[in-house]
């Protein structure tokens, strides 16, 4: 049940963090959607992992809001880097 929960968790993340980086995507808006899951699984395990929340605290909300962004960052550098 857990591993949905961050899955449906990620999908809003993903629009967040769509809305906090605003701009083209060079996938559109799935592939960012995609990118909020995986930053929000990403997150959730390694905040978990290191100790710093617990499951349904808000800060697992905020990491993987921050995991999402960084995510997209990353995303945005590397496929503009490709096309260049």
């Amino acid at each position: 049940m857990g591993i949905i929960l961050t899955i449906l968790i990620g999908f809003i993340v993903g629009v967040v963090a769509k809305f906090l980086m605003p701009g083209r995507d060079p996938g559109g808006f799935i592939v960012t959607v995609l990118i909020g899951i995986v930053g929000s699984v990403i997150a959730s395990y390694l905040g978990r992992a290191m100790g710093l929340y617990q499951v349904g605290e808000s800060a697992g909300f905020i990491a993987a809001v921050l995991g999402a962004i960084l995510l997209l960052f990353i995303y945005r550098l590397v496929t503009g880097r490709s096309k260049a």
